[in-house]
């Protein structure tokens, strides 16, 4: 009889979680548990997808999950999509992840190995048949090892311009710098001028590059401050072209000493054949003082009618359940 009740109470716990979940109405931030940091937020078809670092000291760092969800809702865990065991040259601190599509496969770039000039390491490529992996590496080296124009290989970010080309925008220690990718990732096509990697650091940049174009301009952002620290923020600035010249307009992203500390780090997602944006960060629980202790939260991202981004309003609450097409 013992175990009879048992498995009833198991039951109706599994009944009222599934209930439960079902009843939300918007996403609570975090969005899914767990220490999470850097979230490159995606859409493959009418899935969102969101690839985070897996928030722990570089030595533990050794494998990141993915998640996706069609509502922005539920989110569905895909464990330990890439692992240092099949990146070899990768010890420690897989990071900040950039996924892309192209031909049926997947392609995701990483960081490894907190990287400085004379020690292997940089940003890597690795491939899969599916979004959920698992991915292999593809060159079996890094694609940048070494420092260019001062910027340390870590956080890139994969920008697709209007023509179709590709560039790899990435950078640390205050500076960025943007590269145009081979079509195959295996390297990259030098410029007119013969230069491989230009700098395009804007005023006050830290870390963290994206990229993406709203009603024909080009809107730079970025993480400021130090990752560990409180005041960690997101600014950006915009240009008419990839290049630059980038005029920085001001922060939108950052700490609400009421909800959360170290909001940053993030991407934006674009609901297709709409002008719904939202924003994926990280931040840090009012609680915790461990700077890997960090959380992946979503909220609405808006522009004003001059297409300035307004400043986010960090939540508990998250953001509104949203199926892709509906």
């Amino acid at each position: 009889m013992t175990n009879r009740y048992v498995i009833l109470f198991c039951l109706f716990l599994s009944a009222f979680a599934a209930n439960a979940q079902t009843a939300r109405t918007t996403s609570g931030n975090p969005i899914f548990p767990g220490w999470y940091a850097d979230p490159e937020a995606t859409i493959f078809g009418k899935t969102y997808w969101i690839y985070p670092t897996y928030s722990d000291k570089y030595e533990k760092q050794t494998f990141m999950d993915a998640f996706s969800s069609n509502d922005l809702i539920t989110w569905t865990k895909h464990p330990r999509i890439v692992d240092t065991t099949n990146i070899k040259w990768a010890k420690k601190a897989l990071w900040a992840p950039a996924v892309v599509e192209k031909k049926g496969k997947y392609y995701l770039f990483f960081g490894a190995n907190d990287v400085h000039e004379g020690e292997v390491g940089g940003i890597g490529v690795a491939v899969a048949n599916s979004p959920a992996g698992p991915f292999k590496d593809l060159l079996g080296k890094p694609l940048i090892g070494h420092i260019y124009n001062k910027a340390q290989p870590i956080d890139q970010f994969v920008f697709r311009d209007k023509d179709g080309k590709e560039y790899l925008i990435y950078g640390g220690w205050g500076h960025c710098n943007i590269a145009q990718l081979k079509p195959d990732y295996t390297g990259f096509i030098p410029f007119p001028d013969g230069s491989t990697f230009r700098e395009i650091t804007p005023q006050d940049y830290v870390e963290g590059p994206i990229m993406f174009i709203r009603k024909g301009q080009y809107y730079f952002m970025w993480s400021e401050g130090g990752w560990t620290g409180p005041n960690y923020s997101v600014a950006y600035a915009v240009a008419d072209s990839p290049f630059g010249p980038f005029r920085r307009v001001g922060k939108i992203l950052q700490q609400d000493p009421t909800v959360a500390t170290g909001a940053g780090h993030h991407s934006v997602i674009n609901v297709p054949g709409t002008d719904e944006w939202y924003i994926v960060y990280h931040r840090r629980p009012l609680t915790e003082t461990d700077g890997n202790h960090r959380e992946t939260c979503i909220d609405r991202m808006y522009f004003d009618e001059k297409g300035q981004i307004l400043p986010v309003k960090i939540t508990k609450e998250g953001v509104a359940k949203r199926v892709i097409g509906k």
